[in-house]
């Protein structure tokens, strides 16, 4: 007797020798049946659900909204890609510009203004005895005879200090003659001297651009030749921004000589008011003028030493390169000297302050003079040392610049440079790119790489291959 329904014999889809009420197989449906070794339709049963999980679903607080299971992301992981790395290309298909090369100081592109200022320094680090070296040298020779100058002049100055009753009038004069003289010697030989290595730290600049080095003797022996134009250059420049200051100088004398200056009772007033219409008319006329020709011709010097042109077309050179441009780059010549200045100030001061300190109060002995001599020289040579190179620095890349966003000047760098890579070295050939021909080869080029920014050259605009300069 079994238990089963209330009929005789297996129920019905039973196999014999089973019990009549048998539990469904797992995972199959109710009332469906599997026998041992079976293989039938039914599927495979699922695989468990992990622990704290439901079956119908995640549990809440399991999963984090958006798909990020909590606590996968580990706190201050950093989300995509790390720094400096350019990101993928994007949902759009956007991808980023491709970045310049850098084989030398500047990136070959058209150069914004910190690339200028870090070119400029970069250059000093790479070739260091080409151009500090030589710059102290300079600086040197140019700051002795003015220091010698302030040095009798401060001995006179002691002696009419310690006792003024027995200060020799003609003593306290030779003093001034001599540092005057001293000033005049030093001013001629800064004017030798200075354009002797604006000219020397050109090329080794033109050089420095494609990664390269250059020694201080065959930096001169390629710059020599443009000496007597340099020299030219300096002149007419010279020209341009002294005379009309000699004839506001000249037209102060005049009026002094015809009286109208004279500080009388009755004149005084017209006496001032002509002086203060001279200094507005300094301050608004001659200052603009000289800022002026300043920014139009501050390429003039590098392009005759590497583009090998004379004085006069150097200058008319400049004035096209700088034509749309002008504010900017005047904005970058005020900005360098004004660092220029406080950096020399900085330098100098400490040693031309214990220089005068000592002259004062030591007395009139040669000793004295000495030391301060020595004292003002170190001060100057210091300042000028890292003046002259970022000077010449900035007006180079300053030309550079010009160059690749008016005549895309910086395809022909990019050939060179690629050129470069393959060999392993920088060959002397590279000086001769910077010859104003190869202007045309990159222009033809150009359109392969997108246009360039022209307003130097035609006052239009366009988008350069990597990425705006400014």
């Amino acid at each position: 007797m079994t238990d089963g329904p209330d009929h005789d014999g297996p129920a019905p889809d039973v196999p014999p020798g089973w019990a009549p009420n048998q539990p469904p197989a797992y995972g199959g449906a109710p009332g469906s049946w599997a026998a041992p070794g079976a293989t039938g339709d039914t599927p495979p049963p699922p695989p468990p659900p992990p622990y704290g999980q439901h079956p119908g679903g995640p549990q809440y607080g399991g999963q984090q909204y958006g798909g990020q299971q909590y606590g996968q992301q580990q706190y201050g992981q950093q989300y995509g890609p790390p720094y400096g790395q350019p990101y993928g290309p994007g949902p759009q298909g956007f991808r980023p510009p491709p970045q310049a090369p850098r084989p030398g100081i500047i990136p070959l592109r058209p150069l914004a203004l910190g690339d200028i200022l870090d070119g400029t320094i970069k250059m000093v680090r790479s070739n260091p005895k080409a151009t500090l070296g030589l710059s102290a040298i300079v600086a040197a020779i140019t700051t002795l005879p003015v220091s010698v100058g302030q040095a009798i002049y401060l001995r006179s100055f002691g002696d009419a200090l310690t006792d003024p009753e027995m200060a020799d009038p003609s003593s306290a004069l030779g003093g001034m003659a001599a540092q005057l003289v001293g000033t005049l010697i030093s001013l001629a030989l800064t004017f030798v001297a200075t354009t002797i290595l604006t000219g020397v730290l050109t090329r080794v600049l033109g050089r420095a651009v494609f990664g390269g080095r250059i020694t201080v003797g065959e930096a001169w022996r390629l710059t020599r030749r443009r000496v007597p134009a340099l020299f030219g250059l300096v002149v007419l420049e010279g020209l341009i921004l002294i005379v009309p200051a000699l004839l506001i100088v000249g037209l102060v004398v005049a009026l002094g000589a015809s009286g109208a200056l004279d500080g009388t009772a009755d004149s005084s007033t017209g006496a001032l008011g002509a002086f203060f219409g001279l200094m507005v008319l300094f301050i608004v006329i001659y200052i603009p003028y000289a800022l002026f020709f300043t920014t139009k011709f501050a390429l003039a010097a590098p392009a005759v030493v590497l583009e090998g042109r004379g004085p006069t077309d150097a200058m008319s050179r400049s004035w096209r390169l700088v034509k749309g441009d002008s504010w900017r780059v005047l904005g970058i010549l005020l900005l360098t000297g004004l660092l220029v200045g406080i950096i020399g100030s900085v330098l100098s001061f400490p040693f031309s302050f214990a220089g005068t300190l000592i002259g004062v109060a030591a007395g009139s002995s040669a000793g004295t003079a000495v030391i301060v001599t020595i004292l003002t020289t170190i001060g100057g040579t210091l300042s000028s040392m890292i003046t002259y190179p970022f000077q010449a620095g900035v007006n180079g890349l300053l030309y550079a610049d010009r160059r690749m966003r008016a005549e895309a000047f910086d395809l022909v760098l990019r050939s060179a440079a690629a050129q470069n890579q393959t060999q392993g070295w920088v060959h002397a050939s590279v000086d001769d790119l910077w010859d104003p021909s190869n202007a045309a080869a990159a222009g033809a080029g150009a359109a392969a790489y997108g246009a360039h920014d022209t307003g130097g050259a035609q006052g239009t605009s366009g988008t350069h291959p990597f990425g705006p300069g400014s």
